[in-house]
């Protein structure tokens, strides 16, 4: 795989945010994988916890774990872009340090459900939000037992879960249909190159071009 750098032409280039949602087993995390492989300036937020490390999690790296008291005193203060309370436990994504990294022309790439997505829309509305669709409810259901790792039950839920997030996709700025692999990552990939482009992500550009007219 050949690995691209971007010509900027002088200007400063601010980063963008990349939202990807997808109901489970459509593929989402290989086509993350992929666009990280492609694109090493990317960079995954560390989100906040306040469940406790599990082996092998090292603290500001898998996550920031915290203490429920904390977690909730940064929530009131509105330090989080996004945050969920999932089986008694909170998560949340700062919006300082992805802030910093886009300042620093970084990339940040959010893997996320989309109540984590509608509320990161309210804090970074210029960000690239992108739903992933299965081609049909056959074809999601064929790929989740394919995957020999849940139970009956479970995939019942899971389709039963894939509709409501479904509901929710009219949401989003793009939609990118994973039916075949290569096509839809050409899509994703093309969406980002796209989103690059926008104003508001080169902002100096212009004026850099303005001033050899003068």
């Amino acid at each position: 795989m050949i690995l691209r750098t971007e010509r900027v032409h002088g200007g400063e280039q601010q980063g963008l945010i990349l939202v990807l949602c997808a109901p489970s087993g459509t593929g989402k995390s290989t086509l993350v994988k992929r666009l990280l492989a492609e694109f090493p300036r990317f960079q995954f937020s560390v989100s906040c916890t306040t469940r406790k490390p599990r082996s092998g999690e090292r603290d500001g790296v898998d996550y920031n774990f915290l203490s429920k008291e904390t977690f909730l005193s940064m929530k009131e203060a509105g330090e989080f872009a996004e945050w969920a309370e999932v089986h008694g436990n909170f998560y949340g994504t700062p919006r300082g340090p992805v802030q910093d990294l886009l300042n620093q022309g970084k990339d940040v790439i959010f893997d996320i459900d989309v109540q984590g997505a509608t509320q990161l829309r309210q804090s970074f509305p210029e960000g690239l939000y992108i739903f992933l669709l299965p081609p049909s409810r056959i074809e999601l259901e064929r790929r989740l037992r394919g995957r020999e790792t849940d139970s009956e039950e479970a995939i019942a839920r899971r389709l039963g879960n894939a509709a409501a997030e479904l509901a929710e996709a009219r949401h989003f700025d793009y939609w990118i249909v994973n039916d075949d692999l290569e096509l839809a990552y050409d899509d994703l990939r093309a969406v980002y190159l796209a989103g690059r482009k926008k104003p508001v992500f080169r902002p100096t550009l212009l004026q850099t071009i303005l001033r050899t007219f003068q």
